[in-house]
């Protein structure tokens, strides 16, 4: 069998490959045309970064059946194509933990001792000592945004350093964080304690410009900020004027919202240390990563199971039938719930009811994981190491199951409980497959789980529907549909708006500000 390798990656990987029977050929720089003109010879596909695997290329590859990302992002790889085509996706979501860890201090320790401009100016021939007086680590607060396992590694050494550290993480339960070390709070208290702030979250919808104008300004004055994560979730613009306006102290950045960038104006700046997305560029991590992906394209080319899929679950052959059409409603349940919830997430309960309770739905639970861990992990959780990112989080999984029916021939709930509340909601399939979620808490509801949406509890009584709509409406918004659930006249109940566009957080405010509104939360899936 062949394998293509597209970038650079280390010739340990490619050995491993040879040393397992397969026949690879290296082809970097191609273009795109290049590659569809050959890539039907593959049956695997092995990248980095630079080769953009595009719906093109996917479907002129005829005999692939796997393709491997040296890395965590899978930005350059069109899953959606790649997952309609049968073909598997794989990351490697660890080899370079250490790596980022270890520049995210290099960063640090730059910025706090002024060590580049100092560097430049002694091989100036300029010794400037007291230009470059700088400030200790020790007994400062260090605001890490983002626990996973870089965000871990550095909050460990952090307290190596003897720093305070505040951290801001949905997914880590108070019980993990206290194990840790490490205080666990909201994000605005964390940017507004800490002095010095380093990111450590994937780039999304969710996370672009997170750290913008309004954020630096609730900012102590003087606040050192890191990014060694993602280009974009830092407004560059909002940093360099802080920056100029002396708000923020320094900024040490190794990504950028646009890259390769050459002309940034925070280049122009003393207090600014950068280094060109080198986060990962170690020998040792970039072995990590060609033999932990080289090692799952092998197990996938052999009909073994992969434990970094992105896109396709493992399910056994004989309960393909029976489970497959409950994957993609047990993912949005997933990503619905986890966007309900406020707080720390300390406990996951997943029950299925009906027919589907007498498979092993182990399969499920685990896509169920990844959709509630994904808003904010992306793609450092898949198929396999959910349960597993869930645990080492401190957030612990029961599943149950029971045949009796409950008004559905098959009933998935799934309730989260976390340091402030208890969300519960509950999914089926209508006919033709059809995903519904039919209950939010207590209430009965209809509504299918899809593109935007807005869930508003509220208090049962007149002008509360018309309201709320006519808020929506003036912000140019069309409502696709609506649902509404209660239990009793002048109770609880809870409306469901299907939303054609994105709502903002003002519009938000807006209506939970309305009389008998309860909260509001808006959905993305």
């Amino acid at each position: 069998m062949k394998v293509l390798v597209s970038d650079e990656i280390s010739k340990i990987g490619v050995k491993k490959l040879e040393e397992a029977g397969f026949e690879v050929d290296v082809k970097i720089k191609k273009t795109e045309e290049e590659i569809c003109e050959f890539i039907g010879e593959y049956k695997a596909m092995i990248v980095r970064s630079q080769t953009k695997v595009t719906r093109n290329i996917i479907e002129s590859a005829k005999k692939l059946k796997i393709i491997g990302r040296a890395g965590v992002g899978i930005d350059n790889v069109d899953v959606d194509a790649a997952t309609e085509n049968g073909i598997l996706v794989v990351n490697a979501p660890e080899g370079n933990t250490f790596a980022a860890t270890e520049h995210t201090f290099a960063m640090m320790l730059a910025l706090a001792r002024n060590i580049p401009l100092a560097n430049e100016l002694l091989k100036q021939g300029l010794w400037e000592r007291k230009k470059f007086t700088g400030v200790e680590l020790r007994n400062k607060t260090l605001g890490v945004v983002g626990l996973g396992k870089i965000g871990t590694e550095v909050s460990k050494r952090a307290r190596a350093f003897e720093m305070k550290v505040l951290a801001y993480d949905p997914f880590v339960s108070e019980e993990r964080s206290k194990q840790m070390g490490v205080e666990l709070t909201d994000f605005n208290t964390v940017i507004e304690n800490a002095d010095f702030l380093t990111i450590h979250l994937p780039l999304s919808s969710e996370t672009y410009h997170l750290v913008g104008y309004e954020q630096i300004g609730r900012m102590k004055k003087g606040v050192k900020i890191v990014n060694v994560a993602r280009g974009g979730i830092i407004d560059e613009e909002a940093l360099y004027k802080a920056l100029k306006e002396g708000h923020v102290g320094g900024a040490a950045i190794d990504v950028f919202e646009n890259e390769p960038e050459t002309k940034s104006p925070l280049f122009e700046l003393e207090s600014v240390v950068v280094t060109p997305h080198l986060g990962a560029s170690t020998e040792e991590a970039q072995i990590n990563v060609a033999v932990d992906v080289v090692e799952e394209v092998i197990r996938a080319l052999n009909g073994e199971l992969v434990k970094n899929a992105v896109n396709i679950p493992s399910i056994k052959p004989e309960l393909q039938h029976s489970l497959s059409p409950y994957l993609d409603l047990v993912e949005k349940l997933g990503k619905f719930v986890s966007q309900l919830v406020n707080g720390h997430i300390n406990r996951i309960e997943i029950k299925y009811n009906g027919e589907i309770a007498k498979y092993d739905v182990t399969s499920l639970t685990n896509t169920l994981l990844k959709g509630l861990l994904r808003p904010i992990l992306k793609d450092a959780v898949n198929y396999v190491n959910a349960p597993y990112i869930a645990k080492d989080r401190g957030i612990s999984v029961s599943e149950s199951k029971s045949v009796e029916l409950e008004n559905y021939a098959n009933l998935i709930t799934v309730t989260v409980n976390t340091d402030q509340t208890s969300k519960t909601i509950s999914g089926t399939l209508f006919s033709d497959n059809d995903a519904r979620i039919v209950r939010i808490d207590e209430l009965t509801i209809d509504a299918a789980p899809k593109g935007h949406m807005l869930i508003v509890p509220h208090i049962d009584k007149p002008k509360i529907v018309g309201p709320v709509g006519t808020l929506i409406g003036e912000h140019n918004i069309n409502i696709a549909g609506m649902q509404l659930g209660r239990k009793m006249i002048g109770g609880k109940a809870v409306m469901f708006l299907a939303v054609d566009s994105p709502v903002s957080d003002e519009i938000l405010r807006e209506i939970v500000e309305m009389d008998g509104i309860i909260d509001v939360k808006y959905v993305h899936l």
